[in-house]
C-alpha cells in the first residue's frame, strides 16, 4: 500500500555536504529522496521518536507526559510538535529535556487542541511534514502498528556525525561499548539523551538507588577508583599476579588457594603497632572466622577458574589467559554513569566528558588491551549477576564482546589501546 503523495515539507534538499549522523537517518533520508514514502515510515516506524517535555513537570509527575510544542513559520499557524530521531537530537542543555516514543503512540494522545503537523527531524535534509489530526494521521500511524516487536538486539551502532570517533574522549568511551553493544544503543554518544530524561532517571534509580546530583557524583567516583567491587575479588586476582610474576607466569590452582589461606592466617595472628599515639593491639581472630574466609576465598578461586576456562572456550580470553583484574567491571560502568548522569541532568556535558576521559586513562594503566579490559569486566559482571548460571548475564557480554572484537567500525579496531 503506497503512502500517496508526500505532505507538504518533503521537498526540501540535502546540502551537498551532509552526513547522514546515523544508518537511521541515512535510511531517511535516501528513502525522502526517491519519494518511497512506504520505506521513509518502515524506518520511521522501528526508531525511538524523542520530542521535547516540561523538565519541572516531568520531575513532579514523572508519570505523566507534558510535551513542549514548537514553532515552525512554514506550517499555518506556526505550531508544530517536532519529533528527532537518536542521531539528530540536540546537545543536552540542563533545563531542556526529551522524552520518546515509537510511531503509533502519537496519533493515539493526540487532541484538537495539538498543533496540527508533526515535523520529524525538523530543518534536516530527512525532515518530513506529518498530519497530526485524524484521519489524515492513520496514512502513517498504520506502519508503527504493523511494525514487527521491536526489541533492541545487540548491535554495534555508531555516529557517523556528532560523536568523537578518535582521540581521549572516544577511547574513554569505547571503555563503556560493551554496554551500549548489549542495550543498542551509539557507542560514541558523548552528548547523551540515552532513554530520555524519565528514562535516564529511572534507570539510576531503581538500578543504583540515586536520586540526586550528589549521589551521582559519589557512584562515579567510586567507579572511578574501582572502589565498587568486592576487595575479596581484588585480594584474590592481586594475589595470583604475585605469584605469576615470581614464578614465570603459569599458577597452579591449588597453590594459589594455599597461598590465600597461608595470607589470610598471617593476616588474622593479631599484631602490635607502636606509633606516636601509643601502642595499639589487634587480637587474634577466632578460628572459626578465620576458617570461613579461607573457604569463602576458596569458592571465589574456584569460581573465577570456572568463568576463566568458559572465557577461553568461548574465545575471550586466549588458551592460557585469565584475568589480571576486575578493575574493568568498573571502569566500564564508569564510562557509562557518567553519560546516565547527563542524560539524567545530575550532571553537565564538561563533567561526563572529562570522567569519561579519566575511565579511559585508568583503563590504560589496568589492562595491555581491549581483549584484557573485556575479560575483567566480563568477570566482574559475571561474579556480580551471574551466579555460575553462565546465563544472560554472562552470555550477553560474550556476544558482544565478539561483535567489538570483529566488526570492521568497532572502537576496539579502530582505537589503539594504549
Amino acid at each position: 500500500m503506497s503512502f500517496g503523495p508526500p505532505p507538504a515539507g518533503f521537498e526540501a534538499a540535502a546540502p551537498p555536504a551532509w552526513t547522514p549522523p546515523s544508518q537511521i537517518e541515512q535510511a531517511l533520508f535516501e528513502a525522502k529522496r526517491r519519494e518511497d514514502w512506504a520505506a521513509y515510515f518502515r524506518t520511521l516506524a522501528q526508531c525511538r521518536l524523542f520530542f521535547e517535555i516540561q523538565k519541572d513537570k516531568a520531575d513532579a509527575t514523572p508519570s505523566a507526559t507534558h510535551v513542549v510544542f514548537g514553532h515552525d513559520p512554514r506550517v499555518a499557524g506556526g505550531r508544530i510538535w517536532a519529533v528527532y530521531t537518536e542521531g539528530m537530537l540536540p546537545a543536552p542543555e540542563p533545563h531542556r529535556v526529551f522524552d520518546w516514543k515509537y510511531l503509533e503512540w502519537f496519533p493515539k494522545v493526540w487532541q484538537p487542541t495539538d498543533p496540527p503537523q508533526i515535523v520529524v527531524n525538523p530543518g534536516s535534509p530527512c525532515e518530513a511534514f506529518l498530519p497530526s489530526a485524524p484521519p489524515h494521521s492513520s496514512a502513517w500511524a498504520q506502519y508503527g502498528q504493523q511494525a514487527s516487536p521491536r526489541k533492541r538486539s545487540l548491535q554495534l551502532r555508531t555516529l557517523r556525525f556528532g560523536g568523537p570517533l578518535q582521540g581521549a574522549v572516544a577511547h574513554g568511551l569505547a571503555c563503556g561499548a560493551l554496554l551500549c553493544v548489549h542495550n543498542g544503543s551509539f557507542w560514541n554518544a558523548m552528548a547523551w539523551h540515552g532513554t530520555g530524561y524519565p528514562g535516564e532517571r529511572n534507570r539510576l534509580r531503581e538500578w543504583w538507588g540515586i536520586t540526586s546530583r550528589e549521589e551521582w557524583q559519589y557512584y562515579l567516583r567510586d567507579l572511578l577508583a574501582c572502589e565498587q567491587h568486592s576487595s575479596v575479588w581484588d585480594f584474590a586476582l592481586r594475589l595470583r599476579r604475585t605469584i605469576a610474576r615470581d614464578f614465570g607466569g603459569y599458577v597452579d590452582v591449588g597453590y594459589w588457594k594455599q597461598a590465600a589461606a597461608n595470607v589470610i592466617r598471617a593476616n588474622s595472628e593479631g599484631s602490635v603497632v607502636v606509633s606516636e599515639e601509643g601502642v595499639t593491639k589487634t587480637e587474634p581472630r577466632p578460628e572459626s572466622e578465620v576458617q570461613a574466609r579461607i573457604e569463602g576465598v576458596h569458592r571465589l578461586i574456584g569460581r573465577i577458574t570456572r568463568y576463566e576456562a568458559r572465557m577461553r572456550a568461548d574465545g575471550v580470553l586466549d588458551e592460557n589467559g585469565y584475568v589480571s583484574s576486575v578493575d574493568a567491571w568498573d571502569l566500564g560502568r564508569a564510562s557509562k554513569m557518567a553519560r546516565w548522569g547527563l542524560g539524567a541532568r545530575f550532571g553537565t556535558l564538561k563533567e561526563a566528558e572529562s570522567a569519561v576521559i579519566q575511565a579511559g586513562r585508568a583503563a590504560a594503566l589496568s589492562y595491555k588491551s581491549w581483549r584484557d579490559f573485556s575479560a575483567g569486566y566480563i568477570l566482574g559482571r559475571s561474579l556480580h549477576f551471574d551466579e555460575e548460571e553462565f546465563g544472560p548475564w554472562y552470555e550477553d557480554m560474550v556476544s558482544a564482546h565478539q561483535i567489538l572484537m570483529s566488526d570492521p567500525e568497532s572502537p576496539w579496531l579502530t582505537i589503539p589501546f594504549r
